[in-house]
């Protein structure tokens, strides 16, 4: 009786196996090159999507240049006067001349040689590496001629 179970068995066990491999073999010759299941793609889709790929790492070299540029200090030459307002996350360091804090009412400059806020009015000391924390109209204002070295976004104002 053993026998018997065994053998029906493997006799139906080989009539799923087969039926599902004719159903597959079915549903692959049901699939016409360019439908849903076998997609076609022609040559001007392909040059198409190369022009946009082209077109999108260029831009992207041409984003990593502009950082890199912003990356290095610039020496900048301020008249008497004159005020450097610069935006958030510049960096500056005074190499010449005097010249003092200009603040926001969220706080000063911050001057990390020193490890210090300097408030508005205070004399920025030369050689001190100063950061603008924020993009709030922070800068520094030019008691004399300054040279000065920033890297970052900033702008004069007469």
């Amino acid at each position: 009786m053993i026998k018997h179970f065994n053998k029906k068995s493997v006799l139906v066990l080989t009539s799923i196996f087969s039926l599902i491999i004719v159903v597959q073999a079915v549903y692959a010759m049901n699939n016409e090159p360019g439908t849903q299941g076998d997609p076609l793609v022609t040559l001007s889709y392909v040059e198409q999507r190369m022009e946009q790929m082209q077109f999108y790492i260029d831009e992207k070299v041409a984003e990593a240049e502009r950082n890199r540029t912003a990356a290095t200090f610039e020496v900048v030459e301020v008249k008497a006067g004159q005020a450097v307002i610069a935006g958030k996350g510049t960096e500056l360091i005074i190499r010449g001349g005097k010249a003092s804090a200009i603040t926001s009412e969220l706080g000063g400059l911050s001057d990390v040689t020193a490890a210090r806020d300097i408030k508005s009015g205070e004399s920025v000391p030369a050689n001190h590496l100063i950061i603008i924390p924020r993009d709030d109209g922070r800068g520094i204002k030019a008691k004399t001629d300054l040279f000065i070295m920033i890297k970052g976004a900033f702008y004069i104002e007469n």
